[in-house]
């Protein structure tokens, strides 16, 4: 199905981004798979057995802006193109407003924000020239609305929602389309590492995320939406009914929202 099809998955040494890797070379594409892990990176590859070497590591750290441009001219160079980037990699949050430092909101949009949108503006000269590619980025359930305990992630995946509707508008002429993922709970490490006030590791698995789907469900559920070029790809189970609530009964969410356990 991916046959000569090359993607770039960020967020690729753990959870989605791993599965992701996983089932593209499954289905006979070409994986450049990055994160700040190395070893990570390694494991994930050497688990992809005889399709392993479809899969090239390239680690970088989504908060070091300034390396991104150089890694993807060299990557498009070695590789020829680039068909799809899924930028899965980012950072959650576990800490009250109040006790949230302001370098800590930086920090989770240095991630979240402002590593994704270079990434995507790197790859995007590229496959202007080519006309073709497709471009999707990972935001959350709570990148439609204001959770507690996590201010900075919410704001965070909400603006990624504004830049990559406009990058729809402006590059359906070129051939390029893009996509929102937008995961309720899947049984991954994010709320692991999330971040408290200190910027230290929160170190526990939120009760409602061991009630997840697991990360090779999120894979396929992502994939089949993207092969139908879905503009918002929807990953869970009956947590994303809260969206649907949000929308069109707001009093509703807001009560029920004040209910939640928040971790």
């Amino acid at each position: 199905m991916f046959i000569g099809k090359i993607a770039w998955i960020t967020g690729a040494s753990s959870g989605i981004g791993e599965a992701l890797v996983k089932e593209f070379v499954k289905r006979g594409g070409t994986v450049i798979a990055s994160s700040n892990d190395m070893p990570g990176l390694e494991r994930v590859k050497a688990a992809c057995g005889d399709k392993s070497s479809m899969v090239h590591c390239v680690p970088f750290d989504l908060s070091d802006t300034s390396v991104i441009s150089d890694v993807v001219d060299l990557q498009v160079k070695e590789r020829g193109r680039l068909d799809f980037l899924f930028n899965i990699g980012g950072i959650s949050q576990r800490a009250r407003i109040d006790e949230t430092p302001i370098w800590l909101d930086r920090k989770i949009f240095e991630i979240n924000y402002f590593g994704t949108i270079s990434l995507t503006k790197a790859v995007l000269p590229h496959m202007v020239r080519q006309q073709s590619g497709h471009i999707l980025a990972t935001s959350s359930i709570s990148g439609r609305f204001g959770f507690p305990l996590r201010s900075a992630y919410s704001a965070s995946k909400q603006a990624l929602h504004g830049f990559f509707e406009t990058l729809y508008l402006e590059n359906k002429k070129n051939n390029i389309r893009s996509s929102m993922i937008i995961p309720g709970r899947v049984r991954t490490s994010i709320s692991i590492h999330a971040l408290n006030a200190e910027g230290k590791e929160h170190g526990k698995l939120d009760d409602g995320q061991k009630k997840g789907i697991t990360p090779e469900k999120a894979a396929e559920i992502i994939l089949k939406g993207m092969l139908r070029n879905k503009r918002e790809i929807l990953v869970g189970k009956e947590e994303l009914l809260i969206l649907h609530i949000r929308r069109y009964f707001p009093w509703l969410f807001f009560r029920i929202a004040d209910k939640i356990k928040s971790t």
